[in-house]
């Protein structure tokens, strides 16, 4: 009787039905929540809408900043006329930044030589009249020669850069591309004395380089990070963004940190009037940064924590002395062959041959480039008018070589790992 009154779903509760049930739920709900972290870390890494190459690190000189105006037939001849006339100022302006006074006028063909880029930063093209600001690279050795550059330059060990960019409160790296992330990839590093190691915020850039890693002390975290972009030690230079109302004045608060520990260095603070004056306070607050980071440099701060690698933490490395006209010149290296090892089975040789002009050093560089067993071949002295002397990596002795070198129309004199050629 008592039975009869409970109802019929009632008396047929099984409890274990019940816990299967449970499982299978449960179970494909932790399918559901794996694929969606599964795609959240994929869309993190494959998104491609944030991630800004770095321009060229190498020591090329950069002059900034020429303006120009011309006139031509067209639009065409007005611009080259105005690239002319902004190498002509550019090399004016390095060589009165270099050496204190004027230099020597270079004609179009020398400059051509030894500017390797223009870097156009902002520009009008009209039918007859072009109108621009420019900046001009030119080549560090064949600049550098006739500047006179030369002694001994401090530089800092492979410093990787996490720029963090903070607005509204939020800091953030690489999840979005960001006014200050810009500024760091376009900055031209090759004359600083900090060997900056940037990464172009794709790929695994955004899981690895965040805002909550430069919080993390762990030294074995760190060293595994920054042995995956060859890096000594980090940087991390902060942005925070102010905005007073829409449209309104813009405040910028900087402050540079370096090492695991997220040392201070030191802050400053620039203004903006408006929204649109932000590129260029970015573009400011970088060179800025650099100068902090090159003074602590010079002042002992920048100090290579142990744990992290066990090299030395500052390499010096010596620039050539320019050569007299026609001399034979000893066997020197600059910045960008004294790095350079050779592989195994390779060595290094001294080349000297005749440099009229620039173009006579371009077409024998790339012809000795491209001898048989040649790995690298690169001027380390020149001597315009003179005897220049290149720095070969060739895959085997002096004998092959020669031979090589005679294979390919060359006359060579010497023997053992210095040579000179001629046609």
């Amino acid at each position: 009787m008592t039975s009869a009154a409970f109802p019929r779903s009632l008396s047929r509760f099984d409890p274990a039905g019940l816990l299967r049930r449970d499982w299978r739920i449960a179970a494909l709900l932790g399918v559901i929540a794996l694929a969606l972290v599964v795609g959240v870390v994929q869309g993190q890494i494959a998104r491609g809408d944030r991630g800004i190459t770095p321009i060229n690190s190498s020591g090329d000189f950069l002059t900034g900043g020429i303006q120009v105006d011309v006139t031509g037939d067209n639009a065409d001849d007005a611009r080259e006329k105005g690239w002319r006339e902004a190498q002509r100022k550019a090399w004016a302006q390095l060589y009165r930044k270099t050496n204190g006074s004027d230099g020597p006028a270079l004609g179009d063909s020398v400059l051509d030589g030894i500017v390797t880029a223009i870097v156009v930063e902002r520009e009008q093209i009209g039918p007859r009249r072009y109108v621009a600001t420019l900046g001009v690279q030119f080549d560090r050795v064949r600049a550098g020669q006739i500047l006179g550059v030369s002694g001994r330059t401090l530089r800092s060990p492979p410093l990787l850069v996490i720029p963090v960019y903070s607005i509204d409160g939020l800091p953030q790296v690489f999840e979005h591309r960001s006014a200050w992330q810009r500024a760091w990839a376009e900055y031209n590093t090759g004359q600083s004395a900090i060997d900056y190691v940037r990464t172009a915020g794709t790929g695994v850039d955004t899981l690895l380089l965040n805002a909550g890693q430069t919080g993390r002390r762990g030294r074995v975290w760190w060293r595994v990070i920054l042995d995956q972009y060859g890096a000594a030690d980090v940087l991390t230079p902060i942005a925070r963004v102010e905005y007073s109302y829409p449209g309104g004045p813009v405040t910028g608060h900087f402050t540079a940190r370096f090492g695991p520990d997220n040392k201070l260095i030191s802050s400053f603070t620039m203004t903006g009037p408006s929204p649109r004056a932000l590129p260029d306070m970015m573009e400011k607050a970088v060179a800025r940064m650099d100068e902090i980071y090159t003074q602590a440099l010079a002042a002992g701060v920048l100090r290579t924590d142990t744990y992290l690698v066990l090299e030395k933490p500052v390499a010096v490395e010596e620039l050539p002395e320019a050569p007299a006209d026609g001399d034979a010149l000893p066997a020197e290296t600059d910045s960008s062959t004294a790095a350079t090892t050779p592989s195994a089975g390779a060595q290094s040789f001294t080349v000297q041959y005749n440099s009229p002009d620039v173009e006579s050093v371009s077409s024998t560089e790339r012809a000795v480039a491209g001898v048989s067993g040649v790995q690298s071949a690169s001027t380390s002295s020149l001597a315009l008018g003179g005897t220049s002397v290149m720095r070969v990596t060739f895959r085997g002795d002096g004998a092959a070589l020669k031979a090589a070198l005679e294979a390919r129309g060359f006359k060579v004199q010497g023997s053992g790992n210095t040579f000179r050629i001629s046609r």
